[in-house]
């Protein structure tokens, strides 16, 4: 399985870059995510974090969770997970943060690789990927766009 999520966000890559390994954050800016926790380690520096988030189906929505190990290369900017329990463990995630041909613009990439599910999920990581990884991904996406832009113009007001 293979899913490529991206959005362009009007901002710096620091500004994105923290945005995207502040992971403990996330419930406050969006509201898909239910909670994250690091069980080990921090944002500043990586380590095991269960994340828990919702699928929305109309009219519910579909709980989902799953623990990863969270690395961060400060230089690349650059913030990458294994899944290690869950059932997407094995999956591989990188986000990648790179300066766009304007200024004050970055493209954000957020791919996704599950190689080597386990049998019976192998027959369902199609479904998976397009229903449930895909759709959470391009909804964090969406949302810290929408969150370091309003902050971007907050800053431009003061």
């Amino acid at each position: 399985m293979y899913t490529r999520n991206e959005i362009t966000i009007n901002c710096d890559q620091e500004t994105a870059f923290q945005y995207a390994r502040q992971v403990e954050r996330w419930p406050l800016l969006l509201p898909h995510y239910r909670g994250v926790q690091f069980e080990e380690g921090s944002s500043d520096q990586g380590g095991l974090v269960m994340m828990k988030a919702v699928r929305p189906f109309k009219p519910f929505g579909w709980p989902v969770w799953w623990v990863s190990q969270m690395d961060i290369d400060q230089q690349r900017r650059t913030v990458f997970y294994k899944h290690v329990r869950g059932v997407t463990a094995g999956m591989e995630v990188e986000w990648q943060i790179e300066p766009q041909g304007q200024k004050d613009q970055v493209k954000v990439v957020i791919i996704h690789r599950w190689l080597q599910p386990p049998f019976g999920r192998k027959l369902a990581s199609g479904m998976i990927g397009d229903l449930f990884v895909y759709v959470i991904a391009d909804r964090t996406l969406q949302g810290l766009k929408r969150q370091i832009e309003q902050q971007e113009k907050q800053e431009e007001v003061s």
